[in-house]
């Protein structure tokens, strides 16, 4: 990988506007920048370091110093700390051109696809991969990369993901290992604060999907409106070659607009059948789905074997991107009945059918209301209850909006912890409750998660008649937000199947 002197760093962020007034010695120029961090933690010798956050302390600064750091990148002076300081404009901004200058833009050796909008980014996600990999798999090529909220994947790491969309620096190397490994085709979520806060800045995409909008989001920290958080989702037309729009999505006629600034744009829908990909004859065959889709040159049967109509949509968006790369349609059909995605739509079923539960990373109002409404379609006769909480400090009108949804639908409702972080999460579920209260749907609040499946699931083995169980907003995740630590415990997936392993005992 290239290595550039400071001064060609310099000179970059000087044509992109984001620097102040510059005074550095000829020998701090032409000096050979090693690495470029935020992390004090990663500092080797000439690391050019980068100062950001709110909670940023010139101790950090100082400790990057003393692992190596020969200069920084700051918005705002220290001059306790002796090392030349480059004023910026905009750190944010600066930081994700620094990032792919220091990788060498690896971007443009992959094919990136970016999926965004308010429900069924990691579903797709997983389909693409599913797709993707099958196909590689036969044509002796390397697995398929991907970056989301439940996990990531370059070809080097393979961990649980904290964000949906890493931070520049972060992201840029996942590309670099990409890459460095062998791997042709990148699928990543790119969310919201990831576009509004220039995380993909000089990410060309080969392929970006908008697969819906709905209102999520809106904070003081997150977006400070509605009209915010659309206008950060449409950003991604700005910096791809093909935009794909779910022709059936609420304000689709201001996303088409959106998406002219993509060189082409491809449509897909299950209800409109002037579209590109248009999905049709949608119904169930034991457990599986199965649909039509009608393309520019094929007609096909495709099934899915995890559960879930609204499935059918992100289904179709990933055939959509699949055909985008001449991917056979056969290749297309086994790796989308194979998808497995880790956490979403998850069933476990009790010996006796008496016990239903699925493990379901739903967590907002779109995807709280086409849950409720493919399970009543698909269970009907069953007594629905809902295990979910709300994260702390964060899209606060959840809170209201999930109560509400639940207490509409659900039979019975458990109010457990949700990464409250630094907030009470009894004070959150007092908060969900209050909207539940208005639904008069009965409740009970039980912070510890555990113990709400557990009651959940010895609660519906003692009432007549079958039950499903929805365990919602965690998925597989095996990391609970305490304070300001993420803390192990056991995932909605183990933790339901162990409860159900009991009950199947005794």
């Amino acid at each position: 990988m290239k290595k550039y002197l400071l001064k060609d760093y310099i000179s970059f962020l000087q044509e992109e506007n984001v620097l102040g007034d510059v005074r550095l010695s000829d020998t701090c120029m032409n000096t050979v920048v090693e690495l470029v961090s935020c992390d004090s933690q990663q500092v080797v010798r000439n690391t050019l370091f980068l100062c950001k956050g709110v909670h940023f302390k010139a101790q950090y600064l100082q400790d990057a110093v003393d692992k190596g750091a020969f200069a920084y990148l700051s918005e705002v002076e220290y001059p306790e700390v002796n090392i030349p300081w480059i004023p910026l404009t905009d750190v944010r901004y600066a930081m994700a051109n620094l990032a792919t200058m220091y990788y060498n833009d690896p971007w443009k050796e992959l094919n990136v696809i970016g999926l965004t909008g308010t429900k069924g980014k990691s579903t797709t996600t997983y389909y693409i991969k599913a797709i993707l990999d099958t196909y590689l798999e036969r044509i002796g090529k390397n697995e398929s990369a991907v970056i989301s909220s439940i996990g990531t994947y370059d070809g080097v790491e393979r961990f649980e993901s904290h964000l949906t969309t890493p931070e520049p620096l972060d992201l840029e190397r996942h590309f670099r290992n990409a890459v460095e490994s062998k791997i042709d085709f990148v699928t990543m979520e790119v969310s919201s604060q990831a576009l509004k806060y220039d995380r993909v800045v000089g990410v060309n995409f080969s392929v970006a999907a908008f697969l819906n909008i709905g209102y999520d989001h809106i904070s003081s920290v997150e977006h400070p409106t509605w009209e915010d958080y659309f206008a950060s989702k449409l950003r991604i037309f700005e910096q791809c070659t093909y935009g794909l729009v779910n022709l059936d999505s609420d304000h689709c006629e201001e996303i088409l607009e959106a998406a002219k600034a993509a060189k082409k744009v491809i449509t897909f829908s299950e209800a409109n059948d002037t579209a590109d990909f248009y999905g049709y004859d949608v119904h169930k065959v034991g457990n599986d789905i199965v649909f039509k889709v009608r393309g520019s040159d094929f007609d096909e049967e495709f099934k899915l074997s995890m559960p879930g109509l609204f499935n059918v949509s992100n289904a179709l968006c990933a055939i959509a991107i699949a055909r985008l790369y001449d991917i056979p349609v056969s290749d297309i059909q086994s790796g989308l009945y194979h998808a497995k995605v880790p956490g979403r739509m998850e069933i476990y079923t009790s010996n006796d059918k008496k016990i239903t539960a699925i493990v379901d990373y739903a967590h907002n109002q779109l995807s709280f209301q086409k849950l409720f409404e493919s399970v009543r379609n698909e269970y009907p006769g069953y007594r629905v209850t809902i295990i979910f909480g709300c994260p702390g400090k964060k899209a606060q009108d959840r809170r209201h909006d999930l109560g509400e949804i639940a207490g509409k639908y659900a039979d019975y409702i458990y109010l457990t912890e949700e990464d409250a972080g630094e907030e009470d999460p009894l004070a959150i579920a007092q908060e969900i409750a209050r909207a539940v209260e208005k639904e008069k749907a009965p409740y009970e609040i039980i912070i510890d998660r555990e113990k709400a499946i557990a009651s959940a699931v010895k609660d519906a083995a003692n009432v007549q008649g079958n039950t499903v169980i929805l365990i919602t907003g965690k998925g597989a995740e095996t990391r609970q937000k305490r304070g300001t630590e993420y803390i192990p415990v056991m995932s909605d997936v183990e933790c339901v199947n162990l409860e159900i392993k009991k009950y199947n005992e005794k």
